[in-house]
């Protein structure tokens, strides 16, 4: 186990990394990674959400087919991807919410809300699994399952119907070629000076 990084470098080295190494993912990290994303905040300390964890070639070749519109599709991105070891699905739970908001120290109607929280706590979970992920000294990298493949996606795994997977992550070692570069090799980080607004906009 490698030694814990100061807060600061996690989320500086924290990257999508879309290439990984054929190394196993020690599973008492993934224990780690998941233990992490129950810790994520939730409204009403609902927690409302589920993990599908795949660490095994079967499951993970599984998951890809079921997710692939065209299961012989390659590209670099697809091809990257695929090398991952382990595949991690957080799920939402909407259901959860509206159960927990009906009780009497809460009777808030969700239509009142703002924000479908379901989705921002499990987002908030995935976060925590990410950043787990780079103090580990691993790769992962958040992506989202195509619409088209959620149904097919459910049916292989036996997903309940009231549970939403909101994306996917991959986890592996990484290897220096990342794979497909992604959008920052094309587009800059916006300065905090150009997003963050002092007492105003």
């Amino acid at each position: 186990m490698l030694p814990p990084m100061e807060f600061s470098e996690v989320v500086r080295r924290r990257r999508m990394v879309r290439r990984y190494d054929d190394r196993p993912v020690d599973p008492a990290v993934l224990d780690r990674m998941l233990e992490h994303a129950t810790r994520a905040p939730s409204a009403g300390f609902t927690q409302g959400w589920a993990f599908l964890r795949l660490d095994t070639p079967e499951s993970v070749a599984r998951f890809w087919r079921a997710t692939s519109p065209d299961e012989g599709a390659s590209n670099d991105w697809l091809d990257g991807m695929r090398t991952a070891p382990v595949v991690i699905v957080p799920l939402s739970h909407k259901d959860a919410y509206l159960t927990r908001y009906a009780e009497e120290d809460k009777e808030s109607s969700h239509q009142r809300w703002p924000v479908p929280y379901w989705h921002i706590d499990t987002g908030m979970a995935a976060m925590l699994i990410l950043q787990t992920a780079v103090d580990e000294g691993l790769g992962a990298c958040f992506f989202g399952i195509p619409d088209g493949c959620t149904q097919s996606f459910r049916d292989e795994f036996g997903v309940p119907p009231e549970f939403k997977p909101i994306g996917a992550i991959t986890v592996g070692h990484r290897l220096p070629d990342t794979g497909s570069k992604g959008s920052p090799s094309r587009r800059r980080r916006r300065a905090v000076d150009e997003v963050v607004h002092r007492n105003g906009w």
